[in-house]
């Protein structure tokens, strides 16, 4: 066993707080054991970066477009696997050397997934065996901001830059989206807020029709409360997942949410992501005027039979319908 990731054999690094020894194939609401990369690629989206894609997550949010990472090991889905993390620190720091690197501009180390949270320890490992090759390697950490307060301090300490989603402000339709509370997302965003916010790149919101919409308003007064000069994107809702036919974001609604955060007080809001993707909601769905319900229907119709969707005290976090969905269409690959 590698010293440094002791700690799973007790896992709190979410606030699921499973307690599970992962080292000894015990697996809690991310059903992860040991560190698994997914993909390792250039990526130009902003940061631009080596985007080292990490497989797992402690959410089963119902339109993830990384399903395939996410969702592993339950899909069956191929990985990288794991890789030593002094040759994943060697081949980061090579790679941001490279011509195609200085082509888009690529200047940091971008851990994503599914949830880079629950591999912390290895991460951690990645980035000190990077900076002995170069002391000035950036570091890029995106998270859905399930951790506890004690992971959020050692992210912040590694850390360059942070991407940071907020799925709701409303404590329903964020379990029914991801199974998992709002709560300890709105308060790291607040720490973030209030201790590091140098490193924030961007709060994150999906807009996701029929779903959040209503929770709009909230989130950015939410997010104006703590500081209006944070910067927040509004991505557009693609079809993806459990979701993989519900419609689209139009471009009058993301243009409304910028209205929206504007009129709130923010004023560092941008948006981002292909709007008007066609799609409609099921006919055995329709009628159904409350966000949280709908997606708590979309969820149920997919296979989860958690009521509430709170998968920390779910019975059947080791045989989630949802962790098995196999959407239609087939996922970007990143």
């Amino acid at each position: 066993m590698n010293d440094y990731l002791k700690e799973l054999e007790h896992c709190e690094l979410c606030e699921h707080r499973c307690g599970v020894n992962r080292l000894a194939g015990e697996t809690g609401v991310c059903r992860m054991t040991t560190p698994v990369v997914a993909s390792a690629t250039l990526h130009p989206a902003p940061p631009e970066s080596y985007t080292v894609f990490m497989a797992g997550c402690n959410f089963k949010c119902l339109n993830c477009q990384n399903w395939s990472i996410s969702q592993y090991p339950d899909n069956g889905y191929p990985q990288r696997g794991y890789v030593s993390p002094e040759l994943l620190a060697e081949e980061s720091v090579d790679i941001l050397k490279s011509v195609s690197a200085g082509l888009i501009r690529a200047d940091r180390i971008f851990f994503s997934g599914g949830e880079p949270t629950i591999h912390l320890p290895y991460i951690e490992r990645v980035v000190k065996e990077a900076r002995k090759i170069n002391p000035d390697v950036k570091v890029n950490f995106d998270t859905n901001g399930y951790l506890t307060e004690s992971s959020l301090k050692r992210v912040v300490e590694f850390t360059t830059s942070i991407t940071f989603d907020i799925k709701a402000y409303d404590e329903k339709i964020h379990l029914a989206l991801t199974g998992a509370s709002s709560e300890p997302v709105l308060r790291n965003a607040r720490y973030i807020a209030e201790h590091a916010g140098d490193k924030l790149w961007e709060y994150r919101i999906v807009v996701i029709p029929e779903i959040n919409i209503k929770d709009i308003k909230s989130l950015t007064g939410f997010i104006v409360g703590m500081n209006p000069e944070l910067p927040v994107c509004f991505l557009s809702f693609r079809p993806n997942f459990v979701l993989e036919n519900h419609p689209g974001a139009s471009i009058e609604l993301m243009e409304k949410c910028i209205e929206t955060a504007k009129k709130s007080g923010l004023v560092n809001v941008s948006r981002a992501g292909q709007t008007g993707i066609p799609g409609s909601i099921p006919p055995s769905l329709k009628g159904i005027d409350d966000g949280a319900k709908l997606a708590r229907a979309y969820a149920a119709n997919a296979g989860c039979r958690s009521d509430q969707r709170n998968c920390t005290t779910c019975l059947f976090i080791n045989d989630c319908g949802i962790k098995r969905y196999m959407p239609g269409r087939f996922p970007g690959r990143f």
